[in-house]
């Protein structure tokens, strides 16, 4: 899979993303990662499921992958959790 289809969720609105997703798959690409950490992963699900029952609904979820990742901050090292949504056609 191309790095380039895969959306990183953010702080920004869920429409910002769910334009990313539509545009990867009207673009031609078969399957797309929505990825997030903490805050955002709530951000990420609601992508998904825009995406999905508004504007794609012959894309499904092929895959959740869960996971934890250890970051290094100011204050020492903090475990985030995080999200990897696959879409596919």
């Amino acid at each position: 899979m191309a790095e380039d289809e895969v959306v990183f969720v953010g702080n920004k609105p869920v429409m910002n993303y769910v334009l990313a997703v539509v545009t990867q798959f009207n673009s031609g690409a078969k399957d797309v990662r929505i990825m997030a950490r903490g805050r955002a992963i709530s951000r990420a699900v609601d992508v998904a499921e825009v995406s999905r029952s508004r504007f794609l609904p012959d894309v499904r979820v092929m895959g959740i992958q869960i996971s934890t990742e250890t970051l290094n901050t100011d204050r020492g090292e903090t475990n985030v959790s995080a999200i990897e949504i696959t879409l596919g056609k």
